[in-house]
């Protein structure tokens, strides 16, 4: 398959240069992803303002696209078909460590690109590394044997799915990691996709309560918020977040206060300490967390808090996220609001981190 790929690449803050690369050579347990949409997060507008690497990045790493070329051992080890609508995660595991043999592969050390300078992931990797499409901000994706993929059923559109990755993050974190379920109460503090993915798959799983904080920008968002079935929204800016809490639920608080507000600092922290009220609760934070001398341990340890780390998806988690957007149970394309080609990479990073109501841009390469 001979030719150029063009993809919009990442080569500094703020900045994007379109530039093309040959279409790879596919070895017999390789495969081409024909990109049909990319995803823009949190993630994408934090790195794109300060990027982590100094190379050059295709980023994009909620991709979904066609197989358009696959080796026969690709084939058979996929089960996938040239033709085949898939979701690829972010992640390229060794599949050979302890943590993949567990199912764990979101650490393993070959896709920790913070710590591994060889690791793999997409929309993390440098594009100097060949075949250098290691990034969904591309018309086309290699995908080396290792890559990890699902089918997309066939009545989900390639664009809801590509909500694929927050809303297994939501069910991994709340469900899995934090333990919400039936008679749960829970804080959500971020309205963006990741709060709102949350929120679905705690409502799914039948908390009683679900309280969805955010600031006067999340206006639109915190009405959506309350559209996919959240009792409670509240703008932190204009009421004490605490006191509504403490009101809400008749002074108990909540038993899992999960932290979606993309690095948004030791505010939302605190205030998931102080939302805890009853013992034995569950504090989800994400990001990075300046240092803080004075910081409440004492608090976390009387009140019996179990913290966990926000830290991607596991396998299952993903396919129950393309259940959950197939079953048509949530009014979930309030979330998908607006769609942008290519050639507007910049400004649909941009629209994610600045735009009111912009909630998930799906990224259009061929558009």
């Amino acid at each position: 398959m001979a030719g150029q790929v063009v993809a919009a690449v990442r080569t500094g803050a703020h900045q994007t240069e379109f530039r093309e690369y040959p279409m790879p050579e596919i070895p017999e347990d390789g495969a081409l992803l024909k990109m049909e949409v990319a995803g823009i997060c949190g993630t994408d507008v934090k790195f794109y303002a300060k990027p982590p690497i100094h190379d050059p990045v295709i980023m994009g790493h909620e991709n979904i696209g066609y197989i358009a070329k696959a080796g026969r051992q690709f084939q058979q080890r996929k089960r996938v078909k040239e033709g085949d609508l898939v979701f690829v995660e972010h992640y390229v595991p060794c599949f050979a460590c302890e943590w993949c043999h567990k199912g764990e592969y979101r650490l393993c050390n070959a896709t920790d690109w913070r710590n591994n300078p060889d690791a793999l992931r997409y929309g993390y990797t440098s594009a100097e590394r060949a075949p250098h499409l290691w990034g969904g901000f591309a018309q086309y994706m290699y995908l080396p044997w290792n890559a990890v993929l699902h089918k997309v059923p066939d009545s989900l559109t390639p664009e809801l799915a590509g909500v694929v990755t927050p809303m297994a993050n939501g069910i991994q974190w709340a469900l899995f990691d934090c333990g919400v379920g039936y008679d749960s109460s829970v804080l959500i503090q971020g309205p963006g996709q990741q709060g709102l993915s949350q929120l679905v798959a705690c409502r799914q799983a039948g908390a009683s309560m679900i309280i969805v904080t955010g600031t006067t920008k999340d206006v639109v968002r915190l009405d959506v918020a309350k559209r996919l079935g959240a009792d409670h929204t509240i703008n932190v800016e204009e009421e004490d977040p605490l006191e509504r809490i403490r009101e809400y639920t008749g002074g108990e608080g909540v038993d899992v206060a999960l932290d979606c507000t993309a690095g948004g600092g030791l505010a939302p922290v605190l205030l998931g300490i102080d939302a805890l009220c009853r013992k034995g609760g569950t504090l989800l934070v994400q990001g990075e967390v300046a240092k803080f001398p004075d910081f409440p341990l004492g608090r976390i340890a009387t009140k019996y808090i179990t913290v966990k780390s926000a830290r991607g998806h596991n396998y299952q988690s993903c396919e129950l996220a393309l259940k959950q957007l197939a079953s048509d149970r949530f009014p979930l394309d309030l979330i998908t609001t607006h769609r942008m080609g290519l050639e507007d990479t910049d400004r649909a990073i941009k629209s994610v981190g600045e735009a009111q109501g912009v909630i998930h841009v799906s990224l259009l390469p061929w558009q």
